[in-house]
Parts: structure tokens; C-alpha cells; sequence
């Protein structure tokens, strides 16, 4: 899944074993845009950081992920 897949402004794709996996790997992503200096990625990094602090409140952003990264071609 890319950037844009999950919210974000550009094209550089994650991978992983599963859809938490990819999921980290955009938060990592967004944390090093951000610390150096992209401006473009901290919208999609406050977003992030707003679905670490409510769980709950961002189970439909979740499962929306979980469903899409399952619906992915295996390879």
C-alpha cells in the first residue's frame, strides 16, 4: 500500500506481512517526512497521530485498511 493509500501525499509504497505492518510502517514514514522538514506530509501526520490518541474513535479507518490490505494481490 503507498502513502496516498493511507491518507498521505505521495506515492512511496509499504509493505509488510500484514495490514498493522504497513499501518507502522506510514507512521514511521510520516514522523521522518515531518522531522525533516516535508511540509507536505504534516497534515497526513496530525491525522495519524489523532488515530493513535482515539483508538475507538478511528476503528472505521482501521478496518477500512484491514479490508483493502486483504483484498490486496499476494506477491
Amino acid at each position: 500500500m503507498t502513502c496516498q493509500d493511507l491518507g498521505g501525499p505521495c506515492t512511496l509504497a509499504h509493505h509488510g506481512d500484514s495490514a498493522d505492518d504497513v499501518i507502522k510502517a506510514q507512521d514511521k514514514h510520516l514522523k521522518d517526512a515531518v522531522k525533516a522538514g516535508d511540509t507536505l506530509h504534516g497534515p497526513a501526520r496530525a491525522e495519524m497521530k489523532g488515530r493513535w490518541l482515539h483508538p475507538k474513535k478511528s476503528m472505521g479507518w482501521y478496518n477500512d485498511v484491514k479490508q483493502r490490505f486483504a483484498e490486496l494481490p499476494e506477491g
